[in-house]
């Protein structure tokens, strides 16, 4: 089995450096005919960065094809990587790259630090662990995302609000919003952008707003869609309907707060009983255990 991995590994890291030899091979060439030609024309930084990034996505397209995926498991892979905000088209090729790339460098940090000497089933963990690493990195994304987005709602709500009783449309609300608070709040300033494009591109504003819900994937924004849609469709005040839902929100992260505080004794009894309470009974009835311990040796001797 350790024979195998061994081998294994030296495969891939033959293949890939043979690739890169490959790929480099024109680069080589120009340096050999820049130094024969010094008047040559001199390739500027940008464009070595670029060429540099083609190699590194010419790797990523033979490495990533090595996992074996369904298109349902890829849909479901892209859904997330949309609701993390990585929406680049190769952003799911260097997602299944890194199932590869990951697992192979584990492996070989323990075969050079030696933890591999202990047991062969170093490897199986170092494998299993690196191919769920890109799972946990891109859900932990994922959460920190959907926490700031439901943080910054009230406040890009009371931006609508603004813009609304202004005079402004929905629609124009929106992009004014978007562009208001790139700097306050990045990603939903993000999702609200990409609602304004989609409806001047000729979307209905509430698939739009659908979109939204599903990129995002956090249950207040779709609570809000919902309420837009069914304030447009018996054509209440959208004013008075954002206002509402920022009323709501700001009350429920109260409660929230509230919840936690309430909770906070119940969690301090475990740090109390098994780190707190040993060490003083420890200082203030250890004095009195070894005077008696001593009361005692001497009187029975």
């Amino acid at each position: 089995m350790l024979f195998a991995i061994l081998a294994f590994c030296a495969i891939f890291i033959l293949i890939v450096s043979g690739g890169l030899l490959i790929f480099y091979r024109e680069t080589v060439q120009q340096r050999i005919a820049a130094a024969i030609n010094p008047s040559a024309r001199q390739r500027t930084m940008k464009t070595r960065i670029e060429d540099t990034r083609a190699v590194l996505g010419d790797v990523v397209n033979r490495v990533e094809k090595i996992v074996p995926r369904s298109d349902s498991e890829v849909s479901v892979v892209q859904k997330r990587l949309i609701q993390a905000g990585l929406r680049d088209e190769t952003a799911v090729k260097y997602f299944y790259a890194s199932k590869v790339i990951g697992p192979m460098t584990l492996c070989l940090i323990a075969l050079l630090s030696g933890l591999a000497k202990a047991s062969p089933f170093i490897y199986i963990v170092c494998l299993g662990v690196g191919y769920l690493i890109p799972d946990f990195w891109l859900g932990r994304i994922i959460k920190k995302r959907q926490a700031q987005i439901r943080k910054g709602l009230p406040d890009v709500l009371d931006m609508l609000i603004i813009c609304v009783e202004a005079g402004l449309s929905l629609d124009q609300a929106t992009a004014r919003t978007a562009e208001e608070l790139r700097q306050a709040q990045p990603e939903l300033s993000d999702e609200l952008g990409m609602v304004a494009l989609e409806q001047r591109a000729g979307s209905v504003r509430a698939e739009a707003w659908k979109h939204l819900a599903d990129r995002t994937g956090v249950d207040n924004v779709r609570n809000l869609v919902s309420t837009l849609i069914q304030s447009e469709q018996f054509g209440t005040s959208i004013a008075k309907t954002l206002r509402v839902h920022s009323d709501t929100l700001r009350t429920k992260r109260v409660q929230e707060v509230e919840e936690k505080a309430a909770k906070l004794p119940i969690k301090l009894i475990f740090p109390l009983v098994f780190f707190i309470f040993p060490p003083l009974f420890l200082v203030t009835l250890g004095p009195a255990a070894i005077i008696m311990a001593e009361s005692f040796k001497t009187l029975f001797h």
